[in-house]
């Protein structure tokens, strides 16, 4: 069965790697990263089943399509299949038009998934039709509803318990922790086409953080049920949509530890360098934001007057125009070279 099912796919143009069990299958994949996983559950040293069950734990093989072929035909096998995430089942006698067509659906509908959609709302309207068309169950598109912010409105507060998802298709946001004396300090600035507030719903817990509209602002609300089907109801989307939501995270950690162990005069300029890098693509230019001392003390973790000199000085040395609330980075190669 392994060898007419490679030969049929080598006929139709495909470059095929076979393996006698389960166990060889799993090297394989982890060595070669194929484009799609097409396995027997019934099977030596492994089963089908273990098969699954190793590929999700390797983020290198997670997503990657996966084909049961069976003589079993029963719903419980079916089901206990598609649960743990098989993309597709096939049961023996199958014909070759039969696997064909199998073959080359999940092919395209992965190709679907692999492309970098733009962070914006179109773009994220765009994934979330890619991945209805991939599976039926995702129906996020139906129930998004969209919430327009007045200019330090609350999205939501530290202690509340989640219920949402949310993406930010315009303005901006940040999110900040208070202490018990009510000072603020600012954890994260957000952009047009981010995801935000589901660290706290994956947990479980009641929000860490309050987020509060820097200026009008629309946010999509996803509830968070169909976050979750979302997550669990196809490997191929999990992981695509897990990628999304972990972009921010690293530079997240880095800005924070830098934050934690520069001077003051440091900080700042980092907290400018990072206002340029949320919302400004071209860093060649002048870039202009209303910003209040107390927000920029509040990304730095200093005093407001302490802010307030410092900026000063920016001005003198013509790093920085300030109007009012308004302030101007003029020179963002510099200040990016202080802050290290």
């Amino acid at each position: 069965m392994r060898e007419n099912t490679a030969e049929i796919l080598e006929l139709a143009n495909y470059e095929v790697l076979t393996a006698r069990n389960g166990k060889e299958g799993v090297q394989q994949a982890a060595q070669h990263h194929p484009d799609l996983i097409i396995c027997d559950i019934m099977m030596p040293e492994l089963d089908g089943y273990g098969v699954l069950h190793m590929l999700g734990k390797d983020e290198r093989t997670a997503s990657i399509p996966f084909i049961f072929l069976t003589a079993k035909a029963e719903k419980e096998d079916y089901r206990k299949g598609m649960t743990m995430g098989a993309d597709d089942y096939l049961t023996k006698p199958y014909d070759d038009v039969e696997l064909l067509n199998a073959v080359e659906m999940r092919l395209k509908k992965s190709d679907r998934l692999k492309k970098q959609f733009e962070r914006s709302a179109d773009g994220f309207d765009q994934f979330i039709k890619e991945a209805q068309a991939f599976d039926p169950i995702v129906k996020l598109a139906e129930d998004k509803k969209v919430k327009v912010l007045k200019k330090k409105e609350t999205i939501y507060t530290e202690g509340s318990f989640p219920s949402h998802v949310f993406f930010l298709q315009k303005g901006k946001v940040k999110a900040y922790k208070s202490n018990e004396n009510g000072k603020e300090y600012i954890t994260d600035l957000l952009k047009e086409g981010e995801f935000f507030g589901y660290l706290d719903l994956l947990q479980g817990a009641p929000y860490e953080e309050t987020a509060i509209a820097l200026e009008r602002s629309e946010v999509a609300m996803i509830p968070k049920d169909d976050f979750f089907n979302l997550l669990q109801g196809n490997r191929e989307v999990a992981s695509k949509f897990i990628r999304m939501l972990s972009n921010e995270i690293k530079e997240r950690e880095e800005r924070l530890l830098q934050l934690a162990y520069n001077s003051v005069r440091k900080r700042v300029a980092q907290a400018l360098v990072m206002l340029v890098q949320r919302y400004q693509e071209d860093r060649s230019k002048p870039f202009s934001m209303a910003v209040t001392r107390e927000d920029i003390a509040s990304m730095v973790g200093t005093a407001t007057e302490t802010v307030i000199r410092t900026l000063s000085d920016f001005k003198d040395e013509r790093l920085v125009d300030m109007k009012g609330s308004q302030i101007t980075v003029l020179e963002y190669e510099k200040l990016a070279r202080m802050r290290n």
